[in-house]
């Protein structure tokens, strides 16, 4: 294993995903990612949305799971405690989430194909570096003390309550068998098209924080490249299927009142 996490691959690679991150950001505004309520047949063929979710979630817990396992340092109280949350988020992605999705939709293989890559790197991404490449004296027990692990947890978990509490509204928007579109009216959708991205966002942000490090970074990075321009999608197309009755709520895209 540790043959994977040679310093100068696992930069390379660090690197080449920060890069790539400014290059998805510019190019997500001129493609739209065909899944949800975006979801096109140009994009291929596609399988039931409940198991593409799974799968292309899938890789990301199980890859850190793997890296964990058999890390010489799996025993560490504090990347043990910080791989933990990472689990914790996937956990919910792939083994719940999943489930709760309602309605007939479905999901091109190609969003999951490049899905499951873009999580499986990241899963290397930080697994490498909190099992690996930090420094042996940096993550010692008193790591849980430290004030960066404090206030990144706390915006971690406030992230992943306005994710979660986000898809909660989106859910119950619909009826069993309805289609329709509906705008959404609860929690940080009265300032934001996309309040479960802007969940998310905040997440891996304090992720960065808690564990310090390039690798989370560039998790964060990536995270905000991938999901803003969508989130400028979704506000675009409220715009066009309910007109004056969304643009009058001004609300911004994904970052309250700033974007």
């Amino acid at each position: 294993m540790e043959n994977l996490f040679r310093p100068t691959g696992y930069y390379i690679i660090v690197a080449t995903m920060a890069v790539l991150a400014v290059i998805v950001f510019i190019a997500l505004h001129r493609v739209t990612a065909g899944y949800g309520m975006m979801r096109s047949k140009h994009w291929g063929p596609s399988i039931n949305n409940r198991l593409g979710w799974f799968i292309m979630e899938l890789p990301a817990f199980a890859c850190m799971a793997v890296i964990w396992a058999l890390s010489p340092r799996g025993g560490n109280p504090a990347p043990c405690v910080m791989a933990a949350l990472f689990e914790l988020h996937y956990f919910q992605r792939v083994f719940i989430f999943p489930f709760l999705i309602r309605g007939k939709g479905s999901m091109p293989w190609a969003i999951i194909i490049m899905g499951m890559v873009f999580n499986a790197i990241n899963a290397y991404m930080i697994g490498g570096w909190l099992f690996y490449l930090s420094p042996d004296s940096l993550y010692s027990p008193g790591w849980l003390l430290s004030p960066l692990f404090f206030l990144g947890t706390i915006i971690f978990f406030i992230g992943m309550a306005i994710n979660l509490h986000s898809d909660h509204v989106i859910r119950k928007l619909r009826k069993p068998g309805d289609t329709k579109h509906y705008i959404p009216q609860k929690g940080l959708y009265r300032y934001v098209a996309s309040a479960n991205y802007f969940g998310e966002t905040v997440e891996w942000v304090g992720y960065a924080i808690l564990t310090w490090s390039v690798a989370g970074a560039v998790f964060a990075l990536w995270t905000f490249a991938n999901l803003a321009p969508r989130a400028r999608k979704i506000h675009a197309k409220y715009c066009d299927e309910f007109g004056d009755d969304y643009k009058s709520l001004n609300r911004k895209f994904i970052i309250p009142f700033l974007y």
